[in-house]
């Protein structure tokens, strides 16, 4: 596979490591030009993946209406992985941690299934439509009453 190489990635972002190939340690189950997928390393259920995009967008608040295209097909291919490994989507939660509580600055939308196997404390991080955590449906609303109001 060759190696893809964006345009706007941060040399010490972890992300963008992983994006960029310069990270062996992780396994990418997915790749094309705009976003990769690969295992959370701290799993909050049997099966909990992140899409990242392949350049660097540091968070949910940097998004705009513009930018609704690659976040369906962030959930797109989150579900065709799913799909292909046996994991029902509608059992899953889908979500982005919202700043200041994102653990790394680059943006990354969660897959998380079964949501009922995952712990106590796991439900609270990932709670759906939160202070802290929001579903792609909640910021896809956002982006769009944000760039209507501006």
């Amino acid at each position: 596979m060759a190696t893809i190489m964006p345009t706007n990635t941060l040399p010490d972002c972890v992300f963008c490591k992983i994006a960029t190939e310069n990270d062996p340690a992780t396994d990418v189950v997915f790749r094309n030009e705009r976003l990769c997928i690969f295992k959370d390393i701290r799993p909050a259920s049997d099966f909990h993946y992140l899409a990242i995009t392949n350049h660097h967008v540091e968070n949910v608040n940097s998004l705009t209406v513009a930018d609704k295209p690659l976040l369906e097909e962030m959930k797109r291919e989150l579900i065709n992985y799913m799909e292909s490994n046996d994991v029902d989507p509608c059992q899953a939660s889908f979500g982005f941690h919202i700043p200041p509580f994102t653990s790394v600055k680059h943006l990354h939308l969660h897959a998380i299934a079964p949501v009922s196997k995952m712990g106590f404390i796991s439900r609270m991080i990932f709670r759906p439509n939160t202070m802290w955590f929001k579903t792609d449906e909640a910021v896809m609303e956002a982006i769009s009453s944000r760039d209507k109001n501006q």
